[in-house]
């Protein structure tokens, strides 16, 4: 069954220069990647993304950390991968959450960390399950920023939306 799984390499990667090492790990699946770009986090992004961690006593380092406070990165690389079996493919390629308990040869295992107030420094997140996936994906993409129609979507009009443009 084709599955889209969301991937972030988290800034302690981008510091540590693991993209090419990340990406070459998750090559191995064989799966396509039909999104990729680079995120500056705002705090509510963050505090979405992690909401189901809300009310644990780590949270707000949690979010440091995914905004790149941390390690003065302020950025992630957020990616789509889409392909048969993607969310166990990538989770597998990624390890367990905690890089202590993580395979060895694991993306987490190879480059994660736990820092001595606790957080666990992953280098990279893989959604969950294929509803996480799906919310996980509609909250760090839009629509036209995937190339292939994950999601049922609608036309919307907007009026009078400011946006950056080149000068």
């Amino acid at each position: 069954m084709n599955q889209a799984v969301l991937i972030l390499i988290k800034p302690d990667g981008l510091k540590k220069s693991l993209t090419g090492n990340i990406l070459t790990r998750l090559s191995e699946s064989k799966l396509e990647i039909v999104a990729a770009k680079m995120v500056r986090v705002s705090k509510e992004l963050a505090e979405e993304h992690y909401q189901h961690l809300k009310g644990k006593p780590f949270f707000n380092e949690l979010i440091k950390y995914l905004r790149g406070e941390l390690h003065d990165r302020r950025k992630v690389m957020a990616l789509v991968y889409w392909g048969e079996d993607a969310i166990e493919k990538c989770r597998e390629l990624a390890g367990s959450t905690n890089p202590e308990e993580a395979e060895s040869t694991t993306i987490r295992g190879s480059y994660g960390r736990i820092t001595t107030i606790g957080v666990y420094e992953n280098v990279i997140h893989a959604s969950s399950n294929e509803a996480e996936a799906e919310r996980e994906i509609k909250l760090w993409f839009m629509p036209e920023e995937i190339i292939v129609d994950l999601y049922v979507t609608t036309q919307v009009l907007e009026k009078e939306r400011k946006k950056k443009a080149w000068a």
